[in-house]
């Protein structure tokens, strides 16, 4: 049975250019970079040298970009930093919205409890916000705006340039949470405004484990992790320098190859909502078109998702029920319910993210498979049997 692999959004399979970049620097360049020796400074050498290329993909300063292990602490780091630096000077407040990754959410929640005041911006049914409600958000004591600039499970993507115009102005902080954009659509830190991008590698078929920071130089960067001076001094460890010569390689093919792969995905991403909406009493989540080519999020009234995920798993379709952060959870998705959608609605949803690896043929297997499951699943359960006798209202 061939696997048909549609859950990018939670990692990708790391591409042969990638893991061709990588060997070289697991076998033949060793060094450590902070060693002065010739085999280290090999190693400083090219460190750098793929420094300037995420760099270049992003259209800033090599010395603005900071490595780290991923998304996670990239959005930790920001966070932390700008929170700090605002508390400096009596600023304790910021703002972000309700349905950002769990990594900026469960950070902002700590700061809540060290005294800072969050703004959690609501999200309209589509999955957007307003750059007007940002600006209508910022107080004289904000200190940090941090808005992601695609959504992880419905897809949708913010108006970043204009939330960042509006944070420029104000003189506030702009960090945003690009995992789920870099090397998919065009990221432009300058044209777009922002002030600290966080990036991770797994997401466009980088290796796990790497990732990275921009910090526009001026802001004053907080050491994350204590020990050793790499980093400039910002991040102690031991530089990861085969995942970050993959990262790199990776991230300049993704953007060099971005709009073909756009075009192809949102092909078939086109073709798959409108076959799957023709399941009677469901629902897409977000924006069809301010959404991310490779992106389908829908919800099926009736069902619980990790049935649907468990029986097209069978069929070897592997997708999500929303983001791999969370799907251990029983609980329905945050981002849904930020979206407006009851509970009951909410865990019925199936995330399909694409790749430029996906084919028509997977499509068709898609359209085939979930049709099948979803009325699978109804048929057996009593809920369904409530709804379509008239005993309780339907939802979608």
């Amino acid at each position: 049975m061939k696997t048909v692999y549609v859950d990018n959004a939670a990692t990708t399979a790391m591409s042969d250019t990638a893991i061709k970049a990588m060997t070289p620097y697991l076998k033949e360049v060793y060094g450590n970079p902070s060693s002065l020796h010739t085999v280290g400074q090999v190693a400083k050498e090219a460190l750098e040298k793929f420094r300037a290329e995420i760099a270049q993909c992003l259209n800033c300063d090599a010395r603005e970009v900071y490595f780290t292990s991923g998304g996670s602490e990239a959005d930790n780091q920001a966070i932390r930093s700008a929170a700090a630096n605002g508390a400096r000077k009596g600023k304790k407040h910021i703002v972000t919205t309700a349905f950002e990754h769990h990594a900026v959410l469960h950070t902002l929640k700590k700061l809540e409890k060290e005294g800072f005041e969050v703004t959690y911006l609501p999200v309209h049914a589509d999955g957007l916000i307003t750059a007007s409600e940002v600006e209508a958000a910022i107080r004289p004591d904000t200190a940090l705006v941090t808005v992601m600039y695609a959504n992880n499970e419905v897809g949708t993507i913010l108006p970043i340039r204009e939330i960042g115009e509006v944070c420029r102005k104000a003189q506030v902080v702009f960090h945003t949470d690009a995992v789920q954009a870099v090397g998919h659509i065009p990221v432009d830190v300058q044209a777009d405004n922002i002030d600290m991008l966080s990036l991770s590698a797994h997401k466009f078929h980088g290796p796990k484990g790497v990732g990275a920071l921009y910090c526009r130089r001026g802001i004053v960067l907080n050491t994350f992790v204590d020990g050793g001076a790499q980093e400039r001094g910002k991040r102690a460890g031991t530089e990861n320098i085969a995942g970050i010569a993959a990262m790199a390689a990776a991230l300049k093919e993704a953007c060099a190859n971005m709009e073909k792969t756009a075009k192809h995905v949102t092909a078939l991403r086109d073709g798959l909502i409108d076959g799957l909406l023709k399941i009677p009493h469901s629902k897409l989540n977000g924006d069809r078109v301010k959404r991310l080519p490779s992106n389908i999020n829908m919800c099926f009234e009736g069902i619980e998702g990790e049935g649907l995920l468990l029986h097209l798993d069978a069929r070897g379709i592997c997708a999500s029920s929303g983001s791999a952060c969370t799907s251990g959870s029983l609980d329905p998705s945050h981002v849904l319910l930020a979206l407006g959608l009851p509970h009951e609605v909410a865990h019925g949803s199936l995330r399909i993210s694409l790749s430029e690896g996906n084919t028509q043929k997977d499509a068709e297997e898609i359209l085939k498979a979930v049709p099948e499951v979803v009325d699978y699943l109804r048929n057996m359960s009593p809920v369904w049997e409530e709804l379509e006798k008239g005993e309780r209202p339907h939802l979608i």
